[in-house]
């Protein structure tokens, strides 16, 4: 997000090295938007709408393959972080082991859906926005058509009334036929959501 001032952040504790003099006020909680004159001349608006953008689409699970000069129209400086950064923390982090032979459950509805379209290295991109209903809320969980496609065909039989009852190895089995790496689909963000909707592992 646009940079915020924060009393106990490395800016907040050496303002000067930074060039900024923070104004403080008196607070009843914490000192986490600390306004401040910047010397260093720099316009930290122009960052907003490249800012909007992104966390919009973070917030969707989409787009995370993008250059970060492709969310704004101005040169920016290249990231000192790894491309790969992220990935590799996953990896290092060993998931939690699922049995081939858990039986997976879906308790929830069906979803309504709607494909639309976005951009991704360029190329445009479909994705799918389901939607899922309950007596009390929404959800709405956005992933790679072809993916959400996947994931419908394979709900309906993942009810508990209809009859027989997949296994988790039978799922990655299915999934790993015509997309990628199920594990990191599973523990994904838009799964570990849908998991927390009604997506049993028994």
């Amino acid at each position: 997000h646009q940079f915020a001032l924060t009393a106990h952040s490395p800016v907040g504790l050496s303002p000067k090295d930074y060039g900024i003099e923070p104004h403080y006020a008196d607070i009843t909680f914490a000192n986490n938007d600390v306004a401040f004159t910047d010397s260093t001349g720099i316009d930290h608006e122009i960052f907003s709408e490249g800012l909007r953008k992104s966390l919009f689409n973070y917030m969707h699970g989409i787009c995370f393959e993008y250059d970060l000069q492709e969310w704004f129209d101005f040169e920016i400086p290249q990231t000192s972080i790894a491309h790969d950064y992220i990935i590799n923390c996953i990896e290092s982090e060993p998931f939690p082991q699922v049995k081939s032979s858990s039986r997976i459950v879906w308790l929830g509805n069906m979803p309504t859906v709607y494909i639309y379209q976005g951009e991704s290295r360029g190329l445009q991109v479909e994705y799918m926005q389901m939607t899922f209903h309950d007596k009390r809320s929404s959800h709405e969980i956005s992933m790679v058509s072809d993916k959400g496609q996947w994931l419908i065909d394979n709900l309906e039989d993942l009810k508990i009334d209809e009859g027989s009852i997949m296994t988790y190895g039978q799922l990655k089995s299915s999934y790993e036929e015509s997309l990628d790496d199920f594990t990191l689909f599973w523990f994904g963000d838009s799964m570990t959501a849908i998991r927390e909707i009604g997506l049993l592992v028994l």
